[in-house]
């Protein structure tokens, strides 16, 4: 009984322990109130409008125009780009897509989604969907792997016909994340996350007339920051298995070592 005992304390300990790690695994996309969700897009790259995960952003735009984002991604998140664009009333089949891009500028695949579609004639709106891989914590360089910083998405047209061509349209977007946990987790950490300049403001000194040029960062990060570092709750994991083979460990030598030597047995023999 006293085994029982023991192993039954135990588990519920490690069972406690093991409760905030499962938590901390679910989703925690930073959500942000619609009032400050943006109204624009930019144009390129380096005018990408900037939005937080869990913010849904629109914008006008005409046909034929290509449409740049900017989010945050971190170490062990799995972002879910989604795009739906309101089409003219009236107009001819046309061909929309989505594509994602790191902070290096180069193109993710998505792992699954509608990434291009094809409107029919009259059809209202399109529906496009990129769920990408998830953000690594360090990779190596030649790998395409997705890191954390900034991602840029673009969205555009790719097949229309002259006549629809200049034609106003409507875009939402919207980016959320899964936490994959330490099932992500690898052995290595970025010293910095892909953020690149997005653009170049000039510092004047009042006291004198000389000026100095600087980039201006991505002013979006993940609210609790970038963590890329050693922690992860695979950690946890690792401690609650050596627990429970230390447990086994005992609970099998108790059970074999039997009760001793037997009363009736003299002990010389």
């Amino acid at each position: 009984m006293s085994i029982t005992r023991v192993l039954s304390t135990a588990l519920l300990a490690v069972g406690l322990a093991a409760g905030p790690a499962v938590a901390d695994s679910s989703p925690s996309p930073s959500a942000s109130s619609d009032s400050d969700a943006p109204t624009q897009a930019g144009t390129s790259f380096r005018t990408a409008t900037e939005i937080d995960q869990g913010q849904q952003a629109t914008a006008s735009g005409s046909t034929g125009d290509y449409l740049y984002w900017s989010f945050p991604a971190d170490a062990g998140q799995r972002p879910d780009v989604k795009a739906r664009v309101k089409l003219p009333d009236s107009h001819a089949a046309q061909t929309w897509q989505i594509d994602v891009y790191d902070g290096l500028r180069r193109r993710q695949a998505c792992q699954y989604g509608a990434q291009t579609r094809t409107a029919a004639q009259g059809t209202a709106t399109v529906e496009l969907a990129c769920v990408m891989r998830t953000v690594r914590a360090w990779s190596e360089p030649w790998a395409d792997d997705p890191l954390p910083g900034t991602y840029y998405i673009r969205l555009t047209v790719v097949n229309l016909t002259s006549a629809d061509l200049g034609q106003p349209v409507g875009a939402e977007v919207k980016v959320d994340s899964k936490d994959i946990g330490g099932s992500a987790a690898v052995d290595g950490s970025l010293a910095k996350p892909l953020v690149p300049g997005i653009a170049i403001k000039s510092d004047s000194d009042e006291d004198s007339s000389s000026s100095t040029k600087s980039a201006v960062l991505s002013s979006i990060e993940p609210d609790d920051g970038w963590s890329s570092g050693w922690w992860t709750d695979r950690w946890v994991w690792t401690g609650i298995g050596g627990v429970l083979a230390a447990l086994a460990g005992i609970g099998g030598y108790a059970l074999t070592r039997g009760a001793g030597r037997p009363s009736r047995v003299p002990p010389g023999m």
